[in-house]
């Protein structure tokens, strides 16, 4: 099992930034890829980027392509989004996941292919 918690979520005002966490503990973190994602209310969650397990593959959503940056430090066991420019269309609740085999993507990965979940954490972005 691997539990997951994303942290730096808040409020924002547009062109600013957020860096948002993710702790993951339970099981070897370093094996894993993971990725970051979001969900609006009543819509579906979307992948926004996926990273292997040693960094060496990135993939990111049209969308946030130039402006946000997945990371991940392995002795640290945290994975990182580093959120710049935001938009208020970035405005939502953003989950981290993990996938349970060690695999490595070679896309971005959809949210079915993932094992963990974290409980969230709400991005604001205003005017």
């Amino acid at each position: 099992q691997v539990q997951l918690v994303e942290s730096g979520g808040g409020l924002v005002q547009a062109g600013g930034s957020l860096r948002l966490s993710c702790a993951a503990s339970g099981r070897s973190f370093s094996s894993n890829t993971m990725g970051w994602f979001r969900q609006a209310p009543g819509e579906e969650r979307q992948s926004v980027a996926t990273i292997s397990a040693r960094s060496d593959h990135q993939y990111y959503t049209d969308s946030v392509k130039g402006r946000f940056t997945i990371s991940r430090d392995n002795a640290k066991n945290t994975m990182y989004l580093q959120m710049n420019g935001l938009k208020p269309e970035d405005t939502t609740v953003y989950y981290c996941g993990a996938v349970h085999n060690a695999t490595q993507p070679m896309a971005l990965l959809t949210p079915f292919e993932y094992d963990y979940w974290g409980q969230g954490t709400h991005v604001t972005v205003s005017s």
